[in-house]
């Protein structure tokens, strides 16, 4: 494993893996968008995703600023609250933040190192698909709420719902905001598949 000793190496690490936030339209399809990989990373840190309640949020336009709406509420209301949301804008860090505080550099670091190692040990599985940026940065907000003993966890989806790597989580509340036409090169061209692959968050 290559070495991740600074914040600055933290970032870069980060950064390296794919990103379909920003690919091209038409470079990925929906066969790249698995769980397995998911679920796998988040085992090997020990399973933070299971040990607290979750508010998922879905939906084409309006979920960012719900969760946001929804993690300043239940923070006053005297939960500690982490908030996962994408993409971010100045800071990595800004995705995942506890009461509206993000990670300081050198908690970031640890976070990273931690989750490098299993990634790591992730990419020698002949055959699979190496995990990818916003897989990463899910697992590295649920290990940043953990360490921090969160409360509640406030998850915006980042593209569908279905496939998501947000949706491994067993959530108390799932929330769909208003479903329109957004990436139907992996959703599907109508409304009605937009729509099944953004309910696929619905838990009983």
């Amino acid at each position: 494993m290559e070495s991740i000793a600074t914040y600055e190496q933290a970032l870069d690490w980060v950064y390296g893996r794919i990103n379909y936030e920003r690919a091209p339209d038409g470079t990925f399809s929906a066969r790249d968008f698995k769980l397995d990989r998911m679920r796998e990373l988040l085992e090997r840190t020990d399973c933070p995703h299971e040990q607290i309640p979750v508010v998922h949020i879905a939906g084409t336009k309006g979920k960012g600023s719900t969760a946001a709406m929804t993690a300043a509420m239940l923070t006053a209301c005297g939960y500690r609250t982490g908030l996962f949301t994408s993409p971010h804008v100045s800071r990595f860090e800004e995705r995942m933040t506890v009461d509206g505080i993000e990670p300081p550099p050198d908690r970031f670091l640890e976070l990273v190192q931690r989750c490098a190692a299993a990634v790591d040990q992730m990419d020698q599985h002949a055959g699979q698909r190496p995990c990818t940026y916003f897989e990463i940065a899910t697992a590295l907000a649920w290990l940043y709420f953990h360490s921090r003993e969160v409360e509640r966890v406030v998850l915006e989806v980042g593209l569908g719902g279905r496939l998501d790597a947000t949706n491994v989580c067993r959530p108390d509340v799932c929330v769909i905001t208003n479903v329109s036409y957004d990436h139907t090169q992996i959703l599907g061209p109508r409304l009605v598949d937009i729509a099944r692959e953004k309910a696929g968050i619905v838990k009983p």
